[in-house]
């Protein structure tokens, strides 16, 4: 099978897999080559695939998508993801992009509290003069 994991801005995995195994919202599920064809809700979470050349185990860390199995073709779209080797390297990197995200929220916040005292500010010296 192939597998692409497919972000807005990238393209994550695009490789020959033996078997994926993903998530949904009722449990999560295996695939191998000659299943069904089928499209899967997915929920945040872990997906695993086996690569066809070297037999090893990878990890992916996804935020929700959609999972559809079309032959021998199995395509998942997601808002993020986050590869790793192994789960205690998937785990750090989930660490350090929950950091980072968190100061982001931080800084945005920051601003859009600014532009609310400002516009306030400037209501109230309208009603105040006007």
């Amino acid at each position: 099978m192939r597998l692409k994991v497919l972000l807005p801005t990238a393209i994550l995995v695009d490789e020959k897999v033996d078997k994926v195994v993903a998530e949904a919202a009722d449990g999560s599920f295996c695939l191998l080559p000659r299943h069904i064809d089928c499209v899967a809700p997915l929920v945040a979470g872990i997906l695993s695939f086996v690569q066809a050349a070297a037999g090893a185990e990878r990890y992916l860390a996804i935020d929700e998508g959609v999972l559809v199995k079309q032959g021998d073709e199995v395509l998942v779209s997601s808002r993020d993801g986050v590869l790793g080797e192994d789960l205690g390297e998937l785990e750090r990197l989930i660490a350090e992009r929950f950091q980072t995200l968190d100061e982001q929220e931080k800084m945005s916040r920051a601003a859009s509290a600014k532009i609310e005292s400002g516009f306030i500010r400037k209501f109230y010296d309208m009603q105040k003069y006007g």
